[in-house]
């Protein structure tokens, strides 16, 4: 398998970075996951949105601009040739002097890999971590490459026999699922917690709401309590790799169904077709 590591494609076993690289010691870096689709990073320029506004925010320099990252990633895609797979671009801002001033770090490093991809669930049952995130947090929004929340969060609902862990905000209400963002729908509505309640901005998320509108369908970003999920009528997670996956189970508890679900996931596909075959993607 060939990499992308600071503007060569070497064998991944070549692709190594520095002990004293910062996205190692304190996670200081980015990163975006990417569904490829037809030899096309899906939603490329929503990404990259997001991508540079993390970069803003941790006052990092990419060396090349996002024209030049397309490129590079479509480059990768081809040499592997694997015109369906998961494109994961991952930043950090590389090796400085010991301590937490950035002062120094002037070199980031930008890597590319590619990874198989695996068929969603048809559903998934999730588990109520004990930990919390924040709320009103800007780094909630963005893909920091420190993700311990998340991962211990994950390692919970494993051990509680869940296949992915429901995280709530440091006020109790519901901000996400460990990857994923969490949606539900009552009377006919599609909701998800505001970016406010400590939800990543996530790319999915944001093109099943623009398809609800699109459709007619009724839209809200509001808070819930984890008991209000109960009487919803479905509630379902979105995210990159996989899409829209139904949650059937939270915490053991069997939670409603509904049609809505499914046609959701064929608007999405549609929607995904159209932009793997779109010439400016």
């Amino acid at each position: 398998m060939q990499t992308f590591l600071n503007g060569r494609f070497i064998p991944e076993a070549e692709a190594v970075v520095p002990i004293t690289d910062r996205g190692f010691l304190y996670g200081d870096g980015l990163f975006e996951t990417i569904r490829v689709q037809n030899s096309t990073p899906l939603w490329w320029s929503r990404h990259l949105a997001r991508f540079q506004r993390g970069t803003e925010l941790l006052r990092l320099k990419l060396p090349w601009p996002g024209t030049e990252l397309h490129r590079f990633a479509r480059e990768l895609i081809a040499t592997n040739a694997l015109p369906d797979c998961i494109l994961r671009l991952t930043v950090s801002r590389g090796s400085g002097a010991r301590g937490y001033s950035i002062q120094g770090a002037a070199s980031p490093t930008v890597a590319m890999t590619l990874h198989p991809l695996r068929p969603p669930p048809p559903s998934v049952r999730l588990a109520t971590a004990t930990i919390r995130v924040p709320a009103h947090d800007p780094l909630s929004a963005i893909k920091t490459a420190n993700k311990l929340p998340q991962i211990l969060a994950r390692a919970e609902a494993e051990e509680r026999g869940a296949d992915e862990a429901l995280l709530l905000n440091v006020e109790g209400d519901v901000a996400e699922a460990a990857s994923s963002n969490v949606f539900w729908i009552r009377n006919g509505a599609v909701c998800t917690p505001p970016v406010s309640a400590g939800a990543l901005a996530g790319v999915t998320r944001e093109v099943v709401l623009e398809l609800c509108r699109a459709h007619e369908v009724t839209t809200a970003e509001e808070s819930i309590a984890r008991s209000a999920l109960f009487s919803t009528d479905a509630v379902f997670l979105t995210n990159g790799s996989q899409g829209i996956v139904p949650v059937a189970e939270i915490d053991a508890q069997r939670v409603k169904s509904s049609p809505l679900v499914a046609q959701l996931q064929e608007w999405l596909s549609a929607a995904e077709m159209a932009e793997s075959q779109s010439p400016s993607a």
